[in-house]
């Protein structure tokens, strides 16, 4: 560990948007004196930006599918495929499924959220969280192999939720999207709750306003309506992993990882954190994964100077950033601070956009 001659062990934990950054500068600039490993579940990250793409049959796995290993490889880092389930901050040490500790000096985490679904274990099979993604993917897979006409309801009305009904609904399924009415597109104003809902209406998607929870039927409504369905897919907003609440590290009222702006841990030097696992302690953050994305470099960059000992770099957000949200029939919703727009053309840009992120981490052999 630190010290003498040996190196110092900095570990990525988490596939993340976050650390694709990182891995690409430790490729481009070699991280002297160090060694270096990424602990991730699975050897393949699937981009957000385009799985409501691939739902609704528009992408190719594949095509949306980043294969972290190349890219550790070329970072000079060590791959290890595990899930976190525990982490020490105080002694240091990381807690693998497989019951391996490792010891750092130096722990990033973009591990990202969990998805609450205690209040739908009724569904039993039916139920279908939309994370972890590589799950969800499976899921979806295998219930689209039974054929279109099933009965879909997605919970959860942010713009994520707004997508995975409209790819579901352009896969020929009977859909219901269900979120409370302060809850449909939080954040966004009217005009483009208007373009979302024309976009819903377009596609027979039923809205209800409404609050959910299962029994072995399907779902009750606020009304007391049980309404039948064949799946659930469950997008309600991220949580923190359970294990955070016993690693020792400052957590927010929520329980996520309290960061400064400069994505450190507020009560624990040697551990950054980026994306959905984290809270910034001076700044309220909706969990959108373009954060992730542009904290990346922000984070690579700080993470070699705690090393140095050199000055850390603030991420500061736009005050508006930019979303484009498919509506599975062609058209794409663009949604600017207060300002939105609607057409085909904005697909087209929307996916040189979503390939040329793809493009940024394939490497080509």
């Amino acid at each position: 560990m630190t010290g003498g001659n040996h190196p110092q062990r900095v570990i990525l934990a988490g596939g993340g948007h976050a650390h694709l950054a990182v891995l690409a500068d430790w490729a481009a600039h070699v991280l002297p004196g160090t060694e270096r490993i990424l602990v991730t579940r699975e050897r393949h990250l699937a981009y957000s930006g385009m799985l409501p793409g691939w739902m609704a049959g528009r992408y190719r796995a594949e095509e949306l599918l980043i294969d972290l290993a190349p890219l550790a490889e070329a970072a000079g880092a060590r791959l290890v495929l595990d899930d976190v389930v525990g982490l020490d901050a105080a002694a240091r040490h990381l807690r693998l499924a497989s019951g391996e500790a490792l010891s750092f000096d130096l722990l990033s985490l973009a591990t990202g959220g969990t998805i609450a679904t205690e209040g739908f274990a009724a569904l039993g099979a039916r139920l279908l969280p939309v994370r972890p993604v590589e799950r969800f993917m499976a899921g979806w897979q295998a219930f689209c192999a039974a054929g279109p006409g099933q009965v879909v309801a997605v919970v959860g009305g942010g713009a994520a939720g707004v997508e995975l009904a409209l790819a579901a609904a352009r896969r020929g399924h009977h859909v219901h999207l269900i979120a409370p009415a302060a809850g449909f597109m939080p954040g966004h104003g009217g005009w483009a709750r208007r373009l979302a809902r024309t976009a819903l209406a377009r596609a027979g998607v039923t809205i209800h306003a409404s609050m959910a929870r299962a029994v072995s039927d399907g779902l009750v409504l606020d009304d007391g309506t049980i309404l039948p369905l064949d799946l659930a897919i469950v997008a309600t907003g991220s949580g923190p992993p359970g294990w955070l609440a016993d690693s020792g590290l400052a957590l927010d009222p929520s329980g996520f990882l309290l960061t400064g702006a400069d994505l450190r841990s507020t009560s624990q030097p040697a551990i950054f954190a980026a994306g959905d696992i984290a809270a910034r302690a001076d700044l309220v953050l909706p969990r959108a994964g373009v954060h992730a994305v542009k904290a990346g470099p922000v984070l690579a960059a700080n993470l070699r100077s705690a090393l140095t000992g050199t000055p850390l770099r603030a991420y500061q957000p736009g005050k508006r950033r930019l979303a484009l949200l498919a509506t599975g029939d062609g058209r794409t919703i663009a949604l600017w601070g207060q300002f939105a727009a609607a057409g085909r053309w904005l697909s087209r840009v929307k996916d040189r956009i979503d390939r040329g992120f793809i493009a940024r981490y394939t490497r080509r052999t």
